[in-house]
């Protein structure tokens, strides 16, 4: 009896690994997908009874939270596998900004102006 037990002791501890470095992947896929579409993930977790995951085989469901350019905050279902690459489902906006972001450069920008002027006040409290 217990060569079955180490034998599926065995097994289990294959899926497991399997799962986790499959997981790994999908982090990096996710990642790399959300990116090139110049979005911010704020949040990814495992969703394995997410939408479509009855009689999937190969693919894994996660549900992400991610922000767009304009700052728009997104919840939607991203499935994945190995082979067929990254597909959002059930993207809705789950809040809203009420002005688009600056770009980086106007942010860099105007960070440098109040560091500039923070300086000149410093300067002149100095002097006095």
């Amino acid at each position: 009896m217990e060569p079955i037990f180490i034998i599926v002791g065995g097994f289990i501890a294959l899926a497991v690994v399997t799962r986790l470095i499959a997981g790994s992947y999908d982090r990096g896929r996710i990642e790399r997908y959300i990116r090139e579409r110049g979005w911010e993930l704020v949040d990814r977790s495992w969703d394995p009874f997410g939408p479509g995951w009855f009689g999937e085989k190969d693919s894994r469901i996660y549900q992400i939270v991610y922000r767009d350019q304009q700052g728009n905050l997104h919840r939607a279902h991203v499935k994945t596998s190995m082979f067929s690459g990254v597909y959002l489902t059930n993207d809705r906006m789950i809040q809203a900004t009420d002005h688009p972001p600056s770009t980086r450069e106007d942010a860099l920008f105007e960070e440098n102006r109040r560091l500039r002027q923070r300086i000149a006040e410093l300067e002149q409290e100095r002097e006095v």
